[in-house]
């Protein structure tokens, strides 16, 4: 599975962007985007119908056609589409920030509207985490935003952030501003549902302990300011991604903010194998896997697993559904993708019904079971989870507690028991409007019925405010204490 991060399309040139005008103009022919969309989106995604039926699938595309043959920027216009992507409740469809041209990340991405303070919502409640000031200090609650409170604008950005189903826990995670992406879903949406012609914001806020009202403005940031603010440089190609750590002699913490390793020279294999080897010399008894942060990329969990078993383990059981054997030819120009084979999966798509496709692998590799390696892990295992699991870190998440192979801790994730889309991708790129969709072509199904819901961790910990305020990790600590019981 992926990652909203893989696909950085011209990222890298993106460190001397300007503030163009949000009123960019649209293209003309707006309405050949909306057939080019309906068409794609009918025949190719897998997921089009999985909670919405097809009167209503209708409904939106003739609405965001409406939408659209109003619209007066291409603001407007990205707004709107990205309004309608999010009713099909999948958490890897959208208008791909990284996958926008220059022109449209200049003009819709990188003003200086953003608010300048990192932030977490805690309870649907928003909590400032850094970059506040000596007024906003970590752990302050933020009332109202320009005299709207901020549940009306958290309301409001849930109905454009993407997830799959119902799990609102996953859009409030993306609508968090954490500085651990390029672009920040909240900056986004935030800047385009509620525009401004000034560059100022006048916050409410509550200190930490204080019932008093604190009344201050704050000037807006861009999008270099905010990258200014990542909680890490710029990766060199090489450079570890994950880290091993001892918080007690007898505990071994794998720290993996992503899985994203499809373009990095860096040897996560030979990590793992080295850090497992570490944690056996040191005779560790218990280990925690720290996937907080993480929404997936390559399937890297299952060399965690590998070491936590005795024989063959069986994947948990999901359907792999396409909706085409062949993407008509009439798209062919407006899709992109790094693996032309996505366009014919040939023999690899078995009739299933009137709508679905199976699809099954010539070679049998991606469900194989998975196989042990190495010297097995015989301790206790803790994976910290939070709601970006919703990838493939919510595989591994599943597998590891469906399985009992350890015990999750934290919060729910993200994804959904009910499947997800995703493992092969068009990049659906519209000709007038210039705007670039991600349509994921591959859907998981489940053989029973699932709730429409993620993972509920083994142990729930709950976050709070005064947490942040005196910098404390109660997810790592309450792991800590499981480990030694």
């Amino acid at each position: 599975m992926t990652t909203r991060r893989i696909f950085l399309a011209g990222a890298g040139a993106l460190a001397a962007l300007s503030g163009m005008p949000m009123a960019a103009a649209l293209g003309k022919n707006m309405s050949q985007d909306i057939a080019i969309l309906r068409s794609a989106f009918e025949t190719m995604h897998p997921g089009l119908y999985r909670y919405a039926t097809l009167a209503q699938i209708d409904r939106g595309f003739k609405q965001l056609e409406a939408q659209w043959a109003g619209a007066a920027s291409l603001a407007e216009a990205y707004l709107s589409l990205s309004e309608f992507l999010a009713t099909i409740r999948c958490g890897h469809t959208y208008a791909n920030f990284y996958n926008q041209k220059q022109d449209v990340v200049q003009a819709l991405f990188a003003a200086r509207n953003k608010l300048p303070f990192r932030f977490r919502w805690l309870d649907r409640r928003m909590i400032i985490t850094s970059e506040g000031g000596s007024a906003l200090v970590p752990g302050t609650e933020v009332l109202a935003i320009d005299g709207r409170p901020v549940q009306d604008i958290l309301r409001r950005m849930l109905a454009i952030a993407r997830a799959d189903g119902s799990n609102d826990a996953k859009r409030i995670e993306l609508l968090e501003v954490k500085g651990d992406e390029g672009f920040q879903t909240f900056d986004v949406f935030f800047a385009l549902a509620f525009p401004k012609t000034q560059n100022v914001f006048d916050i409410e806020a509550q200190a930490p302990g204080s019932k008093a009202l604190l009344r201050l403005s704050v000037e807006a940031i861009d999008l270099n300011q905010r990258r200014a603010q990542s909680k890490s440089a710029e990766q060199a190609a090489n450079a570890p991604l994950w880290s091993l750590a001892f918080d007690r002699k007898d505990v071994a913490r794998l720290t993996m903010p992503t899985w994203a390793v499809y373009n990095t020279k860096w040897d996560w294999k030979g990590f793992l194998n080295d850090a497992f080897q570490q944690i056996r010399t040191r005779n560790s008894r218990a280990l925690i896997v720290d996937l907080r942060g993480n929404e997936g990329g390559l399937d890297c969990g299952d060399d965690i697993i590998a070491r936590l078993i005795d024989e063959a383990l069986p994947r948990v059981t999901y359907e792999r559904r396409v909706r085409y054997r062949q993407a008509p030819k009439e798209l062919d120009r407006y899709l992109d993708t790094w693996d032309p084979s996505f366009k014919d999966w040939g023999a690899d798509a078995v009739p299933l019904d009137d709508r679905y496709f199976r699809l099954i692998e010539s070679d049998g590799q991606s469900r194989a079971p998975i196989l042990p390696q190495g010297p097995r892990f015989n301790g206790n295992v803790v994976v910290l989870v939070d709601a970006a699991n919703s990838s493939a870190t919510f595989q591994f998440s599943q597998l590891v507690q469906s399985r009992r192979l350890g015990t999750l801790l934290g919060a729910p994730t993200g994804g959904n028991l009910r499947g997800i889309n995703g493992g092969a991708f068009f990049f659906l790129r519209l000709p007038n409007s210039g705007l670039e969709v991600d349509l994921p072509l591959i859907a998981t199904f489940p053989s029973t019925p699932q709730p429409d819901a993620g993972l509920t961790p083994d142990v729930l910990v709950s976050e709070t405010a005064s947490d942040i305020a005196q910098g404390r990790d109660v997810v790592l600590t309450k792991a800590i204490e499981v480990c030694a019981a």
